[in-house]
């Protein structure tokens, strides 16, 4: 993963783009009933890295059939939406719409 953050960055930034429209990197907005800031790579990086790993925990814990913590997906959740991502299969998110 650290050797595509170059790609995955941009990718991000073409999320933004067409989910969000055309907002400065530090600026806010409104994304899956959550607000999240435009980050900038160095923001970005840390966050998909974390996001990234936890993501793969999370799966690895459904498929042995372990109870999976609330704050746990709460913070998969808002890492998911700081990334402009849906979150991982299997978490429904009560607080958006």
């Amino acid at each position: 993963m650290l050797e595509d953050l170059g790609d995955r960055y941009h990718e991000y930034l073409a999320r933004w783009q067409r989910e969000v429209g055309d907002v400065a990197v530090g600026s806010f907005a409104k994304f899956g009933g959550k607000l999240v800031k435009k980050l900038s790579f160095d923001e970005f990086s840390p966050i998909l890295v974390q996001y990234a790993e936890m993501a793969a925990r999370y799966q690895e814990s459904l498929d042995r059939g372990d109870t999976v913590n609330d704050l746990v997906l709460k913070v998969l959740r808002d890492q998911a939406a700081q990334l402009l991502l849906p979150p991982p299969k299997g978490i429904d998110d009560p607080g958006a719409g």
